[in-house]
C-alpha cells in the first residue's frame, strides 16, 4: 500500500495471492518480491517502509537496506537484542532498562543474528496505558521518540483498508472453489475499492457515504421507473 501522508490519501499498488502449494513462496517472499517490483520496475517514489511485528524479519530488513530506504518496525517483546556493545548477553527487548534521555532519544541497539557491525536505534513508544511497542528503524540519526510514533500512525492506513474492502466489496463472500475464480473475485473486489476511493477522494465525501448514494439512487430509480414490470395475479 502506498501512502502519501500528506494528502492524508492511500492506495494499494499491489497484492499478492498466499498460496505456498502452488508457488511455494512465504508471505515474506511475496512482500520482497513486491518491494523489488516497486522500485526496479514500477519506480515508485517513497521514502518509508512501514510493517507489523510479523514481517520485522533480518531478511526484509536488509533488503529495505539494500534499496536504500528508512524502515519503521515494531518488535517481539521476546525478540532478542544487546545494547551493551557484547559486553552482556542477548535479552529480551521486554528486559531492556531505559534511562530517563533513552525514553527521549531511543538507543543503539544490536538484533540477534544482525551481522556484526549492523546497529539499529531502538524506541520505546507508550501507545496506551496498557500496551507499549518496541520500533526500531535503520535511521540512526533519528533521536525523536514523538516523530517515531508519529511516523507509526501511518502504518494503521492498512487497518482502515481491510475493513473498508471487507464491509464495501464483500470480498469475503465468494463461494466459489476454483482458485481462478476466487482469484477474479479478490481482483474485481479490489478494484470496486479503488474506484470507490477514487470517487471520494475527488468529492471529499467517505466510501461508505458513496456507496450508500449508489444503492440509494438505483433503488429509488427502480421504485419509480422499474426495469421488470410486476403484475397482480
Amino acid at each position: 500500500m502506498y501512502v502519501n501522508p500528506e494528502k492524508k490519501e492511500f492506495w494499494v499498488i499491489d497484492y499478492r495471492v498466499y498460496d505456498p502449494d502452488t508457488d511455494h513462496k512465504t508471505k515474506l517472499d511475496h512482500v520482497e518480491d513486491m518491494l523489488l517490483v516497486a522500485v526496479n520496475q514500477r519506480e515508485v517514489l517513497f521514502r518509508t517502509v512501514l510493517m507489523d511485528t510479523w514481517y520485522a524479519s533480518s531478511i526484509l530488513m536488509n533488503v529495505i537496506d539494500k534499496l536504500v530506504k528508512i524502515y519503521y518496525c515494531p518488535l517481539r517483546r521476546n525478540r532478542l537484542v544487546d545494547d551493551s556493545n557484547a559486553l552482556n548477553p542477548y535479552k529480551a527487548v521486554s528486559e531492556l532498562e531505559w534511562s530517563e534521555q533513552e525514553l527521549i532519544t531511543g538507543k543503539l541497539i544490536k538484533i540477534k543474528k544482525f551481522a556484526q557491525d549492523k546497529k539499529v536505534k531502538l524506541f520505546r513508544v507508550v501507545v496506551s496505558t496498557d500496551k507499549t511497542e518496541y520500533i526500531v528503524t535503520n535511521d540512526i540519526t533519528q533521536n525523536e521518540t514523538n516523530l517515531v510514533q508519529k511516523e507509526c500512525k501511518v502504518r494503521w492506513k492498512i487497518e482502515q483498508f481491510h475493513r473498508e474492502i471487507k464491509q464495501l466489496t464483500g470480498i469475503e463472500a465468494c463461494q466459489c472453489r476454483k482458485g481462478r475464480i476466487q482469484r477474479n473475485h479478490i481482483a474485481c473486489s479490489l478494484l470496486v475499492w479503488s474506484r470507490l476511493k477514487q470517487i471520494a477522494y475527488k468529492t471529499g465525501e467517505s466510501v461508505y457515504q458513496i456507496k450508500a448514494q449508489l444503492l440509494s439512487g438505483y433503488l429509488f430509480h427502480e421504485l419509480r421507473f422499474p426495469s421488470r414490470k410486476m403484475s397482480l395475479a
